[in-house]
Formats: structure tokens, C-alpha cells, sequence
């Protein structure tokens, strides 16, 4: 059975997580500052052979692949999660079952009714209230359509933490709080 892509959305629908730009500067910033590390120490205990640096070079990639940031974007009715390997995404006027981790990542599951899933940090849903805007609108279709079978407490729990963080944003911004 072959599976069918999503239709790619046009830019000007897309919202995206205003964060990633620099949280992907600083992933950078960390595996350049773990090689500019690395380098002169190996450099000082004996002479720096280019098998030696490449290692180093690749230990970097690796520090740089760790820290990469998801990208997070949405569209009216889908939300995708792009990683530096792959995209996941899900149709969010079709979800099926919203789901939260146990332990201390607490990632949500999304999972939609064309069997397509995938996994989101919520704290880019707080930081972006357009991101979390467009997945409750898709929710709220996707309960209207009748899919949507499981993980209404699960949203409503996440939009009162983030309708809370963006009340005492507005009070900081406004002096008032």
C-alpha cells in the first residue's frame, strides 16, 4: 500500500515557530565552540594529525545533530515538525488522539485520522500562541467532524497554561502586572 503525501501548503498560509532561527544559531554556536575547543587542546597535548581533526570535526556534527532544533510550522487544518533527518505531519481538522509523555520531556502526541503521527515539545506551543491558535482550531473541526476520539483534556490543560502565560505577558508588557 503506497502512502500519499500531504499537499504541500502555500508559504503565505504558513506560521512557523519564531524561535527556531535562533535556537538553531545556538546549536550552532555550541558544536563551533565544542571544535574551537577541542582543536587547541588536542593540538597542545601532541601534533594535530588530520585523522585526528577530522574526528574532532565529526564529534562537532554530532554535538550539532543533538542540538538541532525542530522546526515547528502550521497551516490551516495541518501542523508539520521537521527534524534535521525528516517531516511529520498531521492533519489537524482530522486528529484522532492527542497524547502527553510521562516524565520530564512531556512531548505530545498527535496523531491524525490518515494514520499519520507525530511527536511536539509543548513549550513551542507556549512560546508561539499563532502555532497553538492553528491546533486548536483543527482540534476543535476534528470534534465537530467526529474523530477526534481521545486528548480534549490534554488540550484544554495545555491552552489554560498558555492562555495564562500570554494574560501575564500582556500585564508585564502593560505595567500593570
Amino acid at each position: 500500500m503506497e502512502r500519499r503525501r500531504a499537499p504541500r501548503p502555500e508559504r503565505r498560509d504558513t506560521i512557523g515557530d519564531r524561535h527556531w532561527r535562533a535556537d538553531l544559531r545556538r546549536a550552532l554556536g555550541c558544536a563551533l565552540a565544542f571544535l574551537c575547543l577541542t582543536v587547541p587542546l588536542d593540538a597542545v597535548a601532541g601534533p594535530l594529525t588530520p585523522r585526528r581533526a577530522a574526528l574532532w570535526l565529526l564529534l562537532a556534527v554530532i554535538v550539532l545533530a543533538l542540538l538541532h532544533p525542530d522546526r515547528v510550522t502550521a497551516g490551516d487544518g495541518w501542523l508539520a515538525v521537521r527534524g534535521p533527518l525528516r517531516e511529520r505531519r498531521v492533519r489537524t481538522d482530522a486528529l484522532t488522539v492527542v497524547r502527553q509523555s510521562p516524565g520530564v520531556s512531556r512531548l505530545l502526541l498527535l496523531c491524525d485520522a490518515h494514520g499519520r503521527w507525530l511527536e511536539l515539545d509543548p513549550r513551542v506551543l507556549e512560546a508561539n500562541p499563532l502555532l497553538w491558535h492553528r491546533l486548536e482550531a483543527g482540534a476543535r473541526r476534528s470534534r465537530t467532524a467526529g474523530t477526534f476520539r481521545e486528548g480534549a483534556e490534554v488540550l484544554r490543560r495545555l491552552g489554560e497554561r498558555i492562555d495564562g502565560t500570554a494574560a501575564r505577558a500582556v500585564l508585564d508588557a502593560s505595567g500593570i502586572g
